[in-house]
């Protein structure tokens, strides 16, 4: 059984340090922007919630591409009306975001206002499409400030080879919280020197330029301590293929939360990114032993670890405990 160990002697105290105010995001991002769609993805992320104890997913209104064009105000307008009739009162509140357009699109200024400026307090971040430069992020953010959403968090898409070489100085900016690929935008803006196959299952995981721009947009977040987000698959109705995309962007290319697209897609995503059983009892064996030696170097199976490793193995625990792991009662006790 888990002993009671001081704020200062937790694990992650003493493993993460300053890391330890990190961004914290659940695995999976999913987005709706047609009305039944979103009403149906804010009904199931509660019907989860209220099952699990925990919100395992976020829902993203999106007012960009997968939203109806033409009616840009009234669809944000009905999105005010979505955030505000959910239940904020429940055990486990909603986890809602918005889409807006991008910075230079005429819509832009009015998504803002009209959503943030209404139920900014109730949104977890704003997605903020086609970053291109750290300017964009400071635009979005003076914008945020002036609907009176001080402190709301941006995600940002990065679309472009440009946005992809500048994604350091973007993940560096502290008001992104997250980094996020957009697929089809980025293989697009090649001009056809990047074949269609590039946006498939298979082809997005091979082609050399998709890969290293997956591999910079992650290592950026990581080394700023903000969260990798893998973007689309097509194939929405193909759970198992679902299931390998997101195995391959959480253990190949080093994403720890990724994009949902249609209702189906959200368990075998939630699923991938949970640490497999014996990583869970490894890490509880390993931290339980560790904490016992007040974190000093220890012996566990013929290797030697010390904070370094602990480090790891922590976040073992942490992904584990996020995304309904059961836990080892030794380590159990960690997450009260």
């Amino acid at each position: 059984m888990t002993t009671s160990l001081p704020p200062s002697r937790h694990p992650r105290a003493v493993l993460l340090g300053a890391q330890a105010g990190a961004v914290g995001l659940p695995v999976c991002d999913h987005y709706a922007g047609v009305e039944a769609r979103m009403r149906k993805s804010l009904a199931l992320q509660a019907e989860w919630s209220a099952r699990h104890g925990a919100c395992w997913f976020d829902v993203t209104l999106d007012c960009e591409d997968g939203a109806p064009v033409g009616a840009e105000a009234e669809h944000a307008a009905l999105i005010v009306e979505l955030v505000r009739g959910l239940d904020w009162a429940a055990a486990v509140p909603p986890r809602v975001a918005v889409r807006v357009h991008p910075v230079d699109h005429p819509a832009f200024e009015a998504d803002v206002a009209t959503i943030v400026g209404a139920v900014g307090a109730r949104l977890t971040h704003v997605m903020l499409p086609k970053v291109e430069s750290v300017a964009d992020v400071e635009r979005a953010a003076a914008a945020l400030d002036a609907a009176g959403a001080p402190t709301l968090a941006l995600h940002a898409l990065i679309e472009s080879p440009a946005a992809v070489h500048r994604a350091f100085d973007i993940a560096a900016h502290p008001r992104v919280a997250s980094l996020s690929f957009g697929l089809m935008d980025f293989v697009s803006a090649h001009g056809g020197a990047i074949p269609a196959t590039a946006m498939t299952l298979r082809g997005q995981f091979e082609h050399p330029l998709v890969r290293r721009a997956k591999l910079e947009i992650a290592s950026a977040a990581h080394a700023h301590g903000k969260v990798p987000a893998h973007g689309v698959v097509t194939e929405f109705r193909d759970r198992e293929a679902v299931r390998h995309a997101a195995e391959r962007a959480a253990r190949e290319f080093g994403y720890t939360r990724m994009w949902s697209i249609h209702p189906d897609q959200i368990e075998p995503i939630v699923a991938a990114f949970r640490p497999q059983p014996g990583e869970v009892e490894e890490a509880a064996a390993i931290i339980e032993r560790a904490a016992a030696a007040d974190w000093a170097p220890i012996s566990h199976q013929g290797h030697l670890h010390d904070r370094a490793s602990f480090r790891y193995f922590w976040q073992v625990l942490e992904r584990a405990h996020a995304t309904g792991v059961a836990l080892p009662e030794t380590v159990r006790g960690h997450f009260r």
